[in-house]
């Protein structure tokens, strides 16, 4: 695909919608945007939605399931993040020349202490179609352009999604002396010990 054929569209923090291209929009601040779109609700929903609150950035982020909630509180857990971002931005491609548009819409975006970000999708092996694999492909190709980092990852080991649960209860403001710099180092060592996995939704 040509670097055109990317398009990227973004929600700022008032509403307002902006597109353009991706080698174009890359620059944008997607850690302080907001949800690009809704999550769903609907009798017989099978994903739980909810909002985590992020002791790194001090901000409620989305999640669309448990498997997403385990990697966001992993995530809120490593150093070397500075913020996380949920359904930062929609993605579109044409498709077959000058058909048919695809469109995606990526699960995190994640900004690090040294500036590079990564674009993460969470979706366990056994759920990806064919038609997610590609979307897949084409997210990770449109993040190589700008050079950004593009992770597509699975369900967490059990043990370790347990640990990240009950630490990150510690590193809530309600509870009196602590905060991200103390917590941080035992939420490392626990699920370290714990053995860490790849996986997604």
């Amino acid at each position: 695909m040509k670097a055109e054929d990317f398009w990227l569209e973004y929600t700022d923090a008032r509403g307002e919608v902006h597109g353009g291209p991706v080698e174009v929009m890359w620059p944008t601040r997607f850690e302080a945007a907001g949800q690009v779109r809704a999550f769903p609700s609907y009798r017989g929903q099978r994903n739980f939605s909810g909002w985590y609150w992020a002791a790194t950035c001090s901000e409620l982020v989305g999640y669309e399931s448990w498997v997403e909630l385990g990697h966001l509180m992993r995530l809120d857990a490593e150093p070397d993040v500075l913020a996380v971002a949920s359904q930062p931005f929609r993605l579109s491609w044409r498709c077959g020349g000058r058909g048919r548009r695809i469109k995606h819409t990526p699960d995190y975006f994640v900004r690090r202490r040294d500036g590079t970000a990564v674009v993460l999708d969470v979706r366990p092996d056994k759920r990806i179609e064919p038609e997610d694999a590609v979307k897949f492909a084409a997210t990770a190709a449109a993040c190589t352009r700008v050079g950004w980092g593009y992770e597509r990852v699975g369900v967490l080991d059990p043990v370790s999604v347990a640990n990240l649960r009950w630490l990150s209860g510690y590193r809530h403001p309600r509870v009196p002396g602590t905060g991200r710099r103390r917590s941080a180092g035992g939420i490392q060592r626990a699920t370290g010990a714990a053995g860490g996995s790849s996986g997604g939704r």
